[in-house]
């Protein structure tokens, strides 16, 4: 496994979430609730707006901290072992998605639970 190429690419993710995250602050704020600016069907679409925002912020938020534990384990030399079985995790499961923490069986067991 070439750990500095799974490492780079982690950084790289890393970068585009962090920039992402903040431009997207604006999305989150508060819908303004001035009847004389904004009538009440464009209120629940901005509502709506809002939500469907902070669902999405809140699974790249979920991918950020994926990927920095997964950086950390790079830098304790754990990477690419299991964190439940401490078996390997298979290098294509690896080029799938750098973020992984878990074997494909420990994952499928975790899915049947």
């Amino acid at each position: 496994i070439n750990i500095e190429d799974f490492g780079k690419r982690l950084e790289e993710r890393l970068k585009i979430i962090l920039d992402g995250q903040e431009s997207q602050k604006q999305e989150v704020a508060p819908v303004e609730l001035d009847q004389a600016r904004v009538g009440r069907l464009s209120r629940m679409d901005a509502m709506q707006q809002q939500a469907m925002s902070q669902a999405a912020a809140r699974l790249v938020n979920i991918e950020r901290q994926r990927i920095q534990t997964a950086l950390s384990r790079i830098e304790s030399e754990e990477y690419g072992y299991c964190i439940i079985c401490d078996e390997e995790i298979a290098e294509k499961r690896l080029q799938f998605d750098p973020s992984l923490l878990t074997c494909i069986t420990c994952a499928q067991e975790a899915e049947e639970r």
